[in-house]
């Protein structure tokens, strides 16, 4: 099994074989939590513009996502874990975009197979892919903005890399370094109303869930993010 680890939008585009699209602050950490909230199906664009257009053909529906970490205006929920731990969302269908996440999902167009990578599942992905034992891998850290390195999204990366190799990293200690560094916002008091300091405690709260999200395109270019679980 060969292993790749990539960047951006630009390695999202490169990605062969199964991919996992990486995104830990927030956007599959959020999604993740959508499905645990009661989704019955996410939708995942990389354009505010879709998003407001698929509303209009579903009527059971909630729009999720930021722009500059906020809430779009006219949206139901910010791309925050900790709004959708409150909020009922059973029965209902997300429609998801973000400034990385979901863009990094629409823009792997040569990969085989594409999951979506965050902390709060990886176990779950490292079985994934094992039971799938692809012949190449790509994992793609989507960066803050999907233009800086993230130090979150590459440990997840290696996380799910050191699993396949039944090897071993010091986790715990390098998600404790992470509020120092690329987490270091969450605690910031001015962002405190979009990116509260729980939302770095529900990112990072490591195999939460039992499942992955794999991505099926559709034929309007989009993303459903299907559940599975795997054995």
């Amino acid at each position: 099994m060969k292993i790749n680890i990539l960047e951006f939008t630009a390695g999202a585009k490169k990605a062969e074989g199964l991919t996992v699209i990486i995104d830990v602050f927030r956007a599959f950490s959020v999604a993740c939590y959508a499905y645990d909230a009661g989704a019955t199906a996410i939708i995942s664009t990389d354009k505010v513009e879709k998003a407001f257009e698929l509303k209009k053909k579903y009527k059971n529906c909630v729009l999720v996502g930021e722009r500059g970490e906020k809430k779009v205006p006219g949206f139901d929920f910010g791309n925050s874990p900790t709004e959708l731990l409150a909020a009922n969302l059973e029965g209902k269908t997300v429609i998801h975009t973000t400034t990385a996440g979901t863009n990094g999902l629409v823009n792997a167009t040569n990969a085989d197979t594409v999951i979506a990578g965050s902390l709060v599942n990886v176990s779950a992905i490292v079985r994934y892919i094992k039971k799938a034992d692809p012949s190449v891998v790509s994992l793609v850290a989507m960066g803050y903005c999907a233009k800086e390195s993230a130090d979150e999204d590459l440990l997840c990366a290696r996380a799910i890399e050191a699993g396949l190799k039944n090897s071993h990293i010091d986790i715990k200690t390098e998600i404790e370094a992470l509020k120092s560094t690329s987490g270091k916002r969450f605690f910031l008091k001015e962002n405190e109303k979009f990116s509260p300091p729980s939302d770095f405690f529900l990112c990072t709260a490591m195999d939460r869930f039992d499942f992955v999200l794999v991505g099926i395109k559709r034929d309007d270019g989009n993303i459903n993010l299907v559940r599975e679980f795997p054995l």
